[in-house]
């Protein structure tokens, strides 16, 4: 398949989704919801409810898991599998690739019982996008069909493995089992989480450009909910976390560029688009982190540099909540998946990592925000263009961040993050070197009016490879931007729990 045409369509659709995400949310639908008269609502409430025996048994339910299938998600996850294989056997560019795909029982049983698993060469972004973007799909099948996060990871690794079978005559690949359904739960399970507060949020039941949204942000439930009728309607409760979404456009400038041993030319000028959500940050009163993702972070930034800047994706799998003071914070094991390409090189990685997510307020107006994760992924980097050497290299990737947010009042809010991957010979085909990769942010914002704002954003990304055959490699690339921003709230995500009696959980 062509990375470009499919990354491409991506990039359009998750950017219309986010969008109506951020204003639906805020309650800014549109006319089309119905909303009930007085007297409808009135009868509404008059007729008895229906007795629990008379309620259909096949009408998915969240609270009791009643109606739940997994019948059907294993049937759309082997059609996709079909229709992928014919596509890609029929379509493939370049056309010697298509026999690649010319599988059968021969090639599958020989796969199952004589081929060795292997770390392919497939290109960079058919490896750590567009298979994080097909697990997002088997995931999301299982997930909206009433599976719980952790049935729908089960599903994402079967799905992965058939296709590892049975997808393609060449033998299975170790990266894929892992970036392909880790990678596509830790990005599907966001999409999920913001498809279904679109769903939530508004006033009546969901109308056309609702469910048009939540087809665009995650296809697998925009489908179920519409080839099923009303068997999958029921929404996903969010349990009412404490959001904050920003939508940021605006141009950024090449700054900075340094290139050892390596000839690189980016792009002066580029155009970006920026969405990113926080969900379920801590310090709201009642709120509890008992399922995974119930809390995450999701960022995605799009350029006319080069398509993708970044997809970046952390949500907390297990842990709780704690607090001391003005303190409030959670702790545990994340799961991430990062796709970050600056003009002049690319990292991706899908992790396991400890750390935690924190708010302190530091004075009456003022909070400090932030999380600290170390763990362990299993990433890839290189440059985009390079002569002379592979055009990336697999490993074991040990890992960190540091990412902070002050925010003053509704005035303003300063940003400074800090990521490093180590991309080791450990765990690939290729030992003999290593990439270490450094990016980082930061970024001042400046409410204008209401929820509208501007910032002003600098990012360096500076790459170190060593190759014990080729000369070392040193690239940085650093750029400053200015963006018009739309925010989900007239604040910056600021969690007050200091005048507010905590709820019951």
């Amino acid at each position: 398949m062509s990375g470009s045409r499919h990354a491409g369509g991506f990039y359009w659709a998750l950017l219309a989704g986010a969008f109506a995400l951020v204003l639906a949310t805020q309650g800014a639908g549109f006319a089309e919801e119905p909303v009930a008269t007085p007297v409808s609502q009135a009868l509404l409430e008059a007729a008895p409810a229906p007795a629990r025996s008379e309620v259909s048994k096949t009408v998915l339910s969240w609270e009791t898991g009643a109606g739940r299938s997994y019948v059907i998600p294993a049937v759309e996850i082997i059609a996709h599998l079909f229709l992928l294989n014919q596509y890609d056997r029929h379509f493939a560019e370049p056309p010697s690739e298509r026999k690649v795909y010319r599988t059968g029982t021969h090639s599958f049983w020989k796969n199952l019982t004589d081929s060795k698993w292997v770390v392919d060469t497939d290109p960079f972004a058919t490896n750590q996008f567009l298979h994080p973007l097909g697990g997002s799909f088997y995931y999301g099948y299982a997930r909206s069909a009433g599976l719980t996060f952790w049935e729908s990871l089960a599903y994402a690794e079967v799905g992965s493995f058939l296709w590892e079978l049975g997808g393609e005559t060449g033998p299975p690949s170790i990266n894929d089992q892992i970036s392909t359904p880790l990678g596509g739960a830790f990005l599907g399970e966001p999409l999920f989480r913001m498809a279904s507060l679109l769903l939530e949020k508004g006033k009546g039941p969901p109308g056309f450009w609702r469910e048009l949204g939540v087809f665009l942000i995650s296809p697998p439930t925009g489908f179920n909910r519409l080839v099923f009728g009303n068997r999958f309607d029921d929404v996903y409760p969010s349990r009412d976390p404490a959001t904050f979404t920003r939508l940021q456009i605006g141009s950024s400038l090449t700054s900075f560029v340094q290139n050892s041993n390596i000839s690189q030319t980016p792009k002066r000028a580029e155009a970006n688009v920026d969405f990113s959500m926080v969900y379920g940050q801590p310090g709201k009163p009642g709120y509890s982190y008992k399922r995974p993702f119930d809390y995450f972070n999701f960022q995605f930034t799009g350029s006319t540099a080069n398509i993708f800047e970044n997809i970046i994706t952390r949500g907390l799998l297990i842990g709780t909540d704690y607090g001391v003071g003005d303190y409030r914070g959670i702790w545990g094991l994340y799961g991430s998946y990062d796709y970050i390409a600056p003009q002049i090189f690319r990292v991706s990685s899908t992790a396991l990592s400890l750390g935690t997510t924190g708010q302190w307020w530091l004075s009456r107006a003022i909070a400090l925000q932030g999380t600290v994760l170390g763990g362990l992924g299993y990433g890839a980097a290189g440059t985009i263009r390079g002569t002379g050497e592979r055009d990336y290299h697999y490993g074991a990737t040990p890992q960190g961040l540091f990412d902070l947010r002050l925010i003053l009042s509704d005035v303003a809010m300063l940003n400074v993050a800090a990521r490093e991957y180590y991309v080791s010979g450990v765990g690939s085909t290729e030992n003999r070197g290593s990439e270490n990769i450094i990016r980082g942010e930061t970024s001042f914002t400046m409410r204008v009016y209401g929820r509208h704002a501007i910032a002003v954003q600098y990012v360096v990304s500076h790459r170190d490879a060593h190759y014990p055959d080729i000369a070392d490699r040193h690239q940085t690339l650093g750029t400053v931007g200015l963006f018009y921003n739309y925010l989900g709230h007239e604040g910056f995500g600021a969690v007050e729990w200091r005048d507010v009696a905590p709820a019951g959980r």
